[in-house]
């Protein structure tokens, strides 16, 4: 069991540094023993892009999700993610397998995404009565290619990848597994547990970039219709969003009608909204790759931020509390 306090440099080395495995040229000092700060150098046209996240609304495949959310939010740059910084609370009574499991899931998915981590902090602490993982992400983009959230502009297309509420149906399948066995068919659940491999956006990102996009954001706490207002309010516009066109696995539906849910307000890391004056062309760039996407509406001049069903029309409202937080 570990003791309360920061990590022995003996675990240090053998359940931390030892599961770092990927490593970028461009890191010039990383993750290691009294190394306090990780230095990574750049090429003259290009710059820092950071970002970090927290891991609190569940304690399942924290190690990897930590990754795959800050990874999501530097690639909705532009930029492509080359390092991470790890900080690691743990509740008193922690096994050391319990660590080296988190570092092996923050290792398998920096490894298919070429991240190296460089550096964090890990202590055993009586603040926290679950872990709680906390990753800092670093990324590099020319200056010429940086987008930034802000910039949807009217007439723009609004395109969803994937599918939204995919992160939230995996965490409630896992949490919930045995309660939602009384209703549903094993098949079933493990294909909503399954839903945890595809929580990246760094290749939508890529792919939507390279057609050409005014902005991209990936869609987590407070879901899509959180996402939707976040871009609007960022950029100064207004949306007119068919709801219908939103794509949503029926695993999701499911799942959140077991626990009165709206899907289009749990978080849904793997999915990326992206606004372009090239809707039609990122699609199908997008469907090429295999990678789900639909256009679901456009940008329009004003504030106001429509969905549309039909004859209905209602009005987005700023987000609240993730929908997540309501599975008891």
């Amino acid at each position: 069991m570990l003791k309360t306090g920061k990590v022995p440099e003996s675990v240090l080395k053998r359940s931390i540094i030892r599961q770092i495995r990927t490593k970028r040229s461009e890191i010039v000092t990383g993750a290691g023993v009294g190394e306090d700060c990780a230095a990574i150098g750049l090429a003259d046209d290009e710059i820092f892009v950071t970002s970090t996240d927290p891991i609190t609304g569940t304690s399942h495949d924290i190690g990897a999700l930590a990754v795959h959310v800050t990874a999501n939010d530097i690639a909705s740059s532009g930029a492509e993610v080359i390092g991470i910084m790890l900080s690691v609370l743990l509740p008193e009574g922690t096994e050391e397998d319990e660590l080296k499991t988190i570092m092996r899931q923050a290792e398998e998915v920096c490894a298919k995404l070429n991240i190296q981590i460089v550096g964090g902090h890990t202590e055993v602490t009586k603040a926290v009565n679950q872990a709680i993982v906390t990753a800092t992400g670093i990324g590099k983009v020319r200056k010429d290619r940086f987008i930034q959230t802000s910039g949807a502009r009217p007439g723009d297309d609004v395109v969803v990848t994937k599918w939204i509420g995919l992160e939230g149906t995996s965490i409630i399948a896992k949490e919930k597994k045995e309660y939602l066995t009384e209703r549903f068919a094993p098949s079933f659940i493990d294909t909503a547990i399954g839903f945890s491999d595809c929580l990246s956006v760094v290749r939508d990102a890529e792919i939507a970039a390279a057609v050409g996009v005014s902005a991209m954001h990936d869609v987590t706490e407070g879901g899509i219709f959180g996402a939707l207002w976040e871009i609007a309010e960022s950029s100064g516009c207004g949306l007119e969003i068919e709801l219908l066109d939103i794509p949503v696995r029926q695993e999701t539906v499911e799942i959140c009608e077991v626990f009165g849910l709206n899907p289009y307000e749990l978080i849904s890391s793997g999915s990326m909204l992206i606004t372009t004056p090239k809707g039609s062309d990122v699609v199908r760039a997008l469907n090429r790759e295999g990678i789900n996407a639909a256009v679901v509406g456009k940008v329009v001049e004003g504030n106001d931020r429509i969905l549309l069903l039909g004859d209905e029309k209602r009005f987005l409202e700023p987000p609240g509390s993730d929908e997540l937080y309501k599975v008891q």
